[in-house]
């Protein structure tokens, strides 16, 4: 039997940049295939190919031993070619059964939909592919687990045998995860095949038949997912040994840094983000904010930012050491010793047509000791540049005149991380998803600098969608759910539970869905 997908010399390229280099690859039928590789090996690169969403530059393409030449998506999907997307692709006023006929509603011209039939499709490939739904529940009142198997009965509807999933369990919880992959288990063992894209190398282990692995647009290896140890992938993925979890030794907290007293936030429409918020945060821990995206997480941020958008209302306190940050704009908030990573770095945190030294410089740019008479200080400016790209290892060529954009998403996040963690009397640091689209070398070193600066006797709030990332680096864990925290898990529990990593993060699970 000739393989679902065969690639055969596959290249592509991008004006001179090289995404895919010569890549053969075998895909075979009813079989679950991961594709791991740092940000940039070229793994959406590939799988756009496979879905007709790119056209290679060379090299051949067969589905079922049938040379193919996609122009187009649909091409694609009348090939039985389907994609679940990482960012779903649905209309919040749309029903579920609207959602899954959108595109293909095989009517006849001024036909009325047959709604009725449709629904009895949707709720069979419902039941037979475990993805129990509602067909007519509006997609805008579902949970992000919900909207996701409608995205896969949309798949399905399209009569899809070869599906492509892209970073699947990017926003959902440990319980929705483990359906997720029971799903996954079933559409193989019904003889669809899954490609599946993905960074969590604990999920290829537990869910994949054959995993292959990318690095600088390459396939480096293809091999049984049994045969083969997260350790061995990371190092495949990174081209050296890579920490998968740091060192971090028990905490000292000291003094409180942070106070939230019932803080509340109500939108000029009188919805209700924020519920209530009590927690505090000392001086040499770090307190995890675990939470699905959506709960109150980008609002908290704002709130201890300075940047509520116009017509909200806050109540309750958010204290530093006592003085209150309600009402005050991030210049004010930064004076007083609070350094912020954001969520979306490209917006909030960089300029990327600004060279890496300038880049490093912002925020401190009014320091004194960066100044010389009525300009910079350009020694001084270089001098700060070396220091910290020696100590985050910022990979670049010369921060003087290169420009940001021409680094990877790592080396951006780490000089982030080292110009905020480096301004100067700084006590507590908002730290919002800090490895988010960084690349798994990048983790070991800002999970680091981030355990370092605790120790060192910083206060930091850390808010991350990784269950991963914060049961290995917080003190203590508060859980996020609907705008207040349903549970705190304490610093003796996290430092006991760290050990049984995928147990806890079940247990976290539990308080915020």
């Amino acid at each position: 039997m000739a393989p679902a997908v065969q690639l055969s010399d596959i290249s592509k390229k991008f004006g001179s940049f090289l995404a895919n280099d010569n890549i053969s690859l075998s895909v075979e039928e009813g079989t679950i295939h991961a594709i791991v590789g740092e940000n940039g090996a070229g793994k959406s690169t590939l799988t756009k190919i496979i879905y007709g969403m790119h056209r290679p530059t060379s090299g051949e393409m067969a589905i079922r031993g049938k040379t193919v030449n996609f122009a187009s998506p649909r091409e694609a999907i009348d090939a039985g070619i389907g994609m679940v997307h990482q960012h779903f692709m649905l209309a919040a006023e749309l029903s579920v059964a609207e959602n899954i006929m959108l595109g293909n509603e095989h009517t006849r011209l001024f036909g009325r939909l047959a709604m009725k039939s449709l629904k009895e499709l949707i709720l069979n490939d419902a039941a037979n592919y475990g993805l129990p739904i509602d067909p007519d529940a509006p997609v805008g009142s579902l949970s992000v687990g919900e909207e996701q198997r409608v995205e896969i009965l949309k798949v399905l509807f399209r009569q899809a045998t070869i599906m492509i999933f892209d970073e699947p369990t990017a926003v959902l919880t440990p319980s929705e995860t483990e359906r997720l992959f029971a799903t996954l288990r079933t559409l193989r063992d019904k003889g669809k095949t899954i490609i599946l894209i993905t960074h969590k190398l604990d999920e290829v282990l537990a869910v994949a038949d054959q995993v292959s692995v990318m690095r600088k647009g390459n396939i480096v290896g293809t091999m049984p997912a049994s045969s083969v140890t997260k350790a061995e992938l990371a190092r495949m993925m990174v081209g050296r040994s890579v920490l998968l979890q740091v060192k971090n030794p028990p905490a000292s907290p000291t003094e409180t840094v942070l106070t939230l007293k019932k803080l509340s936030w109500l939108t000029l429409k009188g919805e209700e983000k924020l519920h209530e918020i009590s927690l505090n945060v000392r001086a040499g821990e770090i307190y995890g904010i675990a939470g699905v995206e959506g709960n109150g997480q980008s609002e908290l941020l704002q709130a201890l930012w300075g940047l509520t958008p116009a017509g909200t209302k806050l109540s309750g306190e958010a204290l530093l050491k006592g003085k209150s940050l309600i009402g005050k704009n991030p210049a004010e908030i930064a004076l007083m010793g609070v350094s912020h990573i954001p969520e979306n770095r490209l917006r909030h945190a960089v300029i990327v047509d600004y060279t890496v030294s300038e880049n490093l410089l912002f925020g401190r740019h009014r320091e004194d000791s960066f100044h010389k008479g009525i300009g910079f200080d350009s020694h001084a400016v270089n001098r700060n540049a070396g220091k910290m790209i020696a100590d985050y290892d910022i990979r670049c060529t010369s921060p003087a005149l290169q420009p940001l954009s021409a680094l990877s998403g790592g080396n951006q996040q780490k000089v982030v991380l080292a110009r905020e963690l480096n301004r100067p009397s700084i006590s507590l640091l908002i730290l919002a998803h800090p490895t988010r689209g960084v690349d798994i070398g990048a983790i070991e070193t800002i999970h680091n600098k981030i355990i370092e600066a605790r120790q060192n006797g910083m206060a930091i709030i850390l808010l991350s969608s990784e269950l991963e990332e914060l049961i290995a680096l917080s003190t203590r864990i508060g859980c996020l759910f609907k705008g207040s925290i349903q549970h705190e898990f304490s610093q003796d529990e996290v430092e006991r539970k760290r050990g049984s990593d995928r147990e806890f993060q079940k247990e976290i699970g539990l308080h915020i869905t």
